[in-house]
């Protein structure tokens, strides 16, 4: 087997373009080069690609099947070379990335869509969890990155960047009590039951006596929805619109409700690569854009 790469895509711009003069034009190549390609090629495979009885170079029975099969070599030696190059700029030929549960899906799968564009040859594998347990993942060694909101201080043997905040604020669902009034206090809060975020041995700030917990915010906001209580929530994920009662925002100015801070990690002493810099950098902006 003798037939190279440039002659298989010599062959394809003279089935492409319908002759080999064509073909020699788009190529940037004489007209003689390219025919002598052709013909070697069908000597190397044994086979007649082309019909030359007439005035245009008609694709054969065997060429025609061949054809396919010469686009789908060039498309793999195309995603080679992509790939090689990407290697030799110094980005991760591999990535996973694991994402608090919590966080907006609306810029995770932006910057999806921008690390597909961006990145084609990356593989890529996609995890998520708590918070608590996307950090396990990277101490694991199943995630190189990790996002997730702040919730404490991380251990030593992480490295971190912050990436910006969200809002958050009380929400009840329609119908609650707490919605008679145009604002309420810490008072009015108590009297109701307060559906507690809680992570490891890390816990919200509680404002009423009568508490239930969860580790997860989706959790407590389908529980806010079934009137089960009042919680604090990020207001991205009180805004969906797939809980059986809407929610609610309950002006509460005495709480003076801190935005939600966020951080990327990743293992300590393992310096980022090209690739999981851009896709830091991107996430930021992507939060920073959320209306």
């Amino acid at each position: 087997m003798q037939w190279n790469i440039d002659q298989l895509r010599q062959f394809v711009a003279t089935a492409e373009y319908g002759s080999i003069s064509a073909a020699s034009r788009q190529l940037g190549k004489a007209q003689s080069a390219v025919s002598t390609a052709v013909s070697l090629l069908e000597a190397d495979l044994g086979v007649t690609l082309f019909d030359r009885s007439g005035h245009r170079a008609t694709l054969s029975d065997a060429g025609q099947l061949l054809l396919r099969e010469a686009r789908e070599l060039l498309r793999q030696a195309h995603e080679l070379d992509q790939r090689a190059r990407s290697l030799a700029e110094g980005s991760e030929p591999r990535l996973a990335l694991a994402f608090d549960e919590a966080l907006p899906y609306a810029a995770i799968n932006a910057l999806l869509g921008e690390i597909s564009e961006r990145f084609p040859e990356l593989e890529l594998t996609l995890l998520n969890g708590t918070a608590t347990e996307v950090a396990e993942y990277v101490e694991q060694g199943r995630a190189d990155i990790a996002f997730h909101f702040e919730r404490g201080p991380l251990h030593d043997g992480f490295d971190q960047r912050h990436l910006g905040t969200l809002p958050q604020g009380v929400f009840v669902a329609s119908g609650h009590a707490l919605l008679q009034s145009d604002s309420v206090g810490r008072r009015d809060l108590a009297r109701h039951r307060q559906l507690l975020m809680c992570a490891e041995d890390l816990e919200a700030q509680a404002y009423s006596p009568r508490i239930w917990r969860s580790d997860s915010f989706y959790t407590i906001a389908g529980m806010v929805a079934a009137r089960l209580g009042w919680a604090v929530l990020p207001v991205h994920i009180a805004a969906y619109d797939d809980y059986p009662r809407p929610l609610r925002q309950v002006a509460c100015p005495s709480l003076a409700l801190p935005p939600l801070p966020m951080r990327m990690f990743w293992p300590l002493g393992r310096p980022l690569g090209a690739t999981a810099q851009w896709i830091g950098a991107r996430f930021a902006e992507l939060m920073r854009e959320l209306p």
